[in-house]
């Protein structure tokens, strides 16, 4: 029984190396997406301001456990 499912298995697997098939053609490129810079002075000032407000809570409550 073990030797039927070797060798099926073998022939099986030979199928695929014998099959004259043609790869499919290359996808076409891909089209670019969003510019890298589309929002990025926006974020930038963003996190500016929310550097400056944790960074300022920071410091009040380090001031208040003192």
């Amino acid at each position: 029984m073990n030797k039927i499912i070797t060798v099926l298995v073998v022939l099986f697997s030979i199928q695929g190396v014998f099959a004259n098939e043609t790869p499919p053609p290359p996808s076409p490129p891909v089209p670019p997406g969003l510019p890298i810079d589309g929002g990025l002075v926006i974020l930038f000032f963003l996190a500016l301001v929310s550097g400056y407000y944790l960074s300022k809570k920071y410091i009040s409550i380090k001031k208040g456990s003192l």
